[in-house]
């Protein structure tokens, strides 16, 4: 889970529900004073939310960007559906060109967390099997070429048999047992209590089973920038290395950072990914 550094927009983003032709989704956005020379398109990972890329925001505005960050389907404070089929990765891909295609402006520079990787590796898939090309470029943050190591997914599993047995407030006082007090501790507990149960046993299934979709995601043709910290424990450091070297992609690793740079090391992610768009 990540952990973001402050939870209050700064001056400068706002905070709405953006419409697509597949609903409302809650969003963060940060635009420049000046035209954008860019959109970035930024999606959360498993128990995750817009706000795990809150610090990116204003350092990509003054960049010129305009960076929107995005609430998925059943995540926190975006609408939520029933059953499996709804939070199946194709659902959820299909989620994020719709968000794509809504922020109109030209192709975006996606960029996924971890499960919102994999989500996003998906919504490249269907959009270049449909002859589309809604984005500039894919950024996988601490996300690997298929499911997740082997403890993350017991993790999971154990996570997931919980939920309907206990309830999410008993889980979370398993995974937290000491109370973390201040506004970071209290939107931590709000945010886990706000995601739909269904949301993250389907998700959590595909975070155990995924398989390895490298070589479709190379064929695609997109640039591709694969980003993580020194260490992560959802797909080992090496296998990212092998991913990037398999997919012909820029490679950043962000000293310090583990898995979630984004949220960790903000200011470093910031500028590794505004230096990829840059240079394209």
């Amino acid at each position: 889970m990540s952990r973001p550094p402050f939870c209050v927009p700064p001056a400068g983003v706002r905070a709405y529900r953006l419409a697509t032709r597949r609903g409302e989704f809650a969003v963060l956005d940060a635009a420049p004073e000046c035209e954008p020379v860019g959109t970035a398109l930024l999606v959360p990972g498993y128990t995750g939310s817009k706000e795990d890329f809150i610090a990116l925001l204003a350092p990509l505005a003054e960049s010129g960007f305009r960076a929107v960050a995005v609430d998925g389907r059943g995540q926190y404070e975006s609408l939520c559906a029933d059953g499996r089929v709804a939070f199946g990765i194709g659902a959820l891909a299909e989620d994020v060109l719709a968000q794509a295609d809504a922020l109109a402006g030209g192709p975006a520079h996606l960029v996924g967390h971890s499960l919102g990787g994999l989500i996003s590796r998906g919504a490249v898939l269907r959009a270049s099997a449909a002859g589309r090309s809604p984005f500039a470029s894919l950024t996988l943050i601490g996300s690997g070429p298929g499911r997740v190591a082997r403890w993350p997914r017991w993790k999971v599993r154990a996570l997931t048999a919980g939920l309907p047995v206990f309830g999410p407030r008993a889980v979370w006082r398993v995974w937290h047992p000491r109370e973390e007090p201040g506004e970071i501790g209290e939107f931590m507990l709000r945010r886990w209590l706000a995601n739909a149960p269904a949301q993250l046993r389907a998700t959590g299934r595909t975070l155990r089973y995924e398989p390895d979709r490298v070589e479709r995601l190379a064929a695609a043709g997109l640039p591709l920038h694969v980003l993580s910290g020194e260490r992560d424990g959802a797909w080992p450091v090496p296998l990212l290395d092998r991913m990037a070297r398999r997919l012909n992609a820029r490679r950043t690793v962000i000293k310090d950072a583990e898995h979630s740079p984004n949220a960790e090391q903000p200011a470093a992610t910031a500028a590794a990914l505004i230096d990829f768009w840059t240079e394209l």
